[in-house]
């Protein structure tokens, strides 16, 4: 009925154009013809909405605006008539949509449930189809670690742990031959020779061949000598010497630089995903605790990041069901003031630049913060450190550094 109205007075101002009477009735009957009249047919012909309407009652508003704007001696009625008319306000709702777009959605943060199907003395099978071999298993020592709350890195604040709280990414770095079927005896024998020195060294958790086979090495309660110095944080935790509190998998592979491409093949990458499936699942592992081994790896005699550089880049995280680690800047940098090694920088792809670089820039706003030089900041950081690296060494919990 609104817009009839409108459109009926509409009619009414144009017809006022016409000085002559006859010319007036006749414009008034041709265009009161030409209006439709309502059909009572509510069953074929939906009624329209009301916010139909009243888009449709705006937009003959705005016509009779600009009509009106056109004879000077009809003003002063358009002035009257927008008076008269009270429109409702517009409410302009955006559509419901997923707050992170589909192509940078991040993997999910808990991992499906995994559990033990069978295990026999040869290998052991996973709800999630992984099965890992255990021809190659071993041990050391059940784990057992001390972590510092992130807001107070101090000796008397270290909290004792027994469960793995991450996972290191790491490549053997040993002989690659060909991966063609001409050369699968020689595969099959470099394979197994690698397999031997990491388990007699007790060099990683897991190792995936080139074929994607998963093999233990040592069991999960123990540390092995994957990590060696090392640092990583999370939100709340900081971690020093990663051997005791990660569990390290290795794929049989030679890390590469950036443009170089990937060093593993699908196989390994499908073996890789379902091992971390089942670890985070089985042990609780928070995704961001999953990192690459050139991530964590530091030199304590020069404190710099980067004493260890393999998978500086390239470790494809979304395919291991992951967020993309390589963003987060170091905790190296971050929380101990570390430099950064130029080795390590010169091997890391773009993402952890970009993270070497916002580290950085995070401690030299911190530093401005505490109203400190930079370099003298990051002396009381490196500090910090040192007395945690010694107090970690009086309890015997450094352990083999061997990676």
């Amino acid at each position: 009925m609104l817009v009839r109205g409108m459109v009926v007075r509409l009619v009414e101002w144009r017809a006022e154009w016409f000085s002559d009477p006859a010319r007036r009735l006749q414009y008034l009957q041709r265009e009161m013809t030409r209006q439709p009249q309502p059909k009572p047919t509510p069953r074929q012909k939906k009624p329209l909405s009301n916010a139909t309407k009243l888009a449709i009652g705006f937009v003959f508003t705005l016509a009779f605006i600009a009509t009106a704007l056109l004879r000077p001696e009809t003003k002063r009625l358009l002035g009257r008539t927008l008076a008269a008319i009270s429109l409702p306000a517009l409410r302009t709702t955006k559509p419901r949509t997923n707050s992170t777009p589909i192509l940078h959605r991040t993997a999910a943060t808990e991992p499906a449930r995994v559990w033990l199907v069978e295990s026999t003395a040869d290998s052991d099978l996973y709800s999630n189809g992984l099965r890992i071999q255990k021809q190659y298993l071993t041990g050391t020592q059940p784990r057992a670690y001390v972590t510092f709350p992130r807001d107070r890195i101090e000796p008397s604040a270290g909290q004792w742990r027994f469960q793995p709280a991450g996972v290191v990414f790491h490549t053997t770095e040993s002989h690659m031959a060909p991966f063609e079927e001409d050369h699968t005896q020689t595969l099959r024998r470099d394979g197994e020779g690698m397999l031997e020195y990491v388990r007699r060294n007790r060099s990683y958790h897991f190792v995936i061949d080139r074929f994607g086979q998963v093999f233990r090495i040592v069991r999960e309660s123990d540390y092995a000598n994957h990590a060696g110095h090392s640092i990583w944080a999370d939100e709340k935790t900081v971690y020093i010497n990663l051997n005791q509190s990660f569990l390290g998998i290795a794929f049989e592979a030679q890390s590469r630089h950036e443009d170089e491409g990937l060093p593993v093949n699908p196989a390994q990458v499908h073996a890789g995903r379902i091992l971390t499936e089942m670890l985070r699942a089985i042990y609780g592992i928070p995704e961001q605790n999953c990192v690459a081994h050139a991530q964590v790896s530091v030199n304590p005699a020069n404190l710099r990041a980067g004493f260890h550089v393999d998978w500086a880049a390239n470790l494809p995280f979304h395919d291991l069901g992951l967020s993309d680690n390589y963003r987060q800047p170091l905790p190296s940098v971050l929380i101990f003031g570390f430099g950064v090694d130029n080795v390590l920088a010169g091997a890391g792809g773009e993402s952890l630049r970009q993270a070497l670089q916002a580290a950085e820039d995070q401690l030299r706003d911190q530093a401005a913060a505490q109203n400190m030089p930079l370099n003298r900041y990051r002396e009381t950081l490196q500090k910090k450190y040192r007395e945690a690296h010694s107090a970690l060494h009086a309890k015997g919990l450094l352990g083999e550094n061997n990676s």
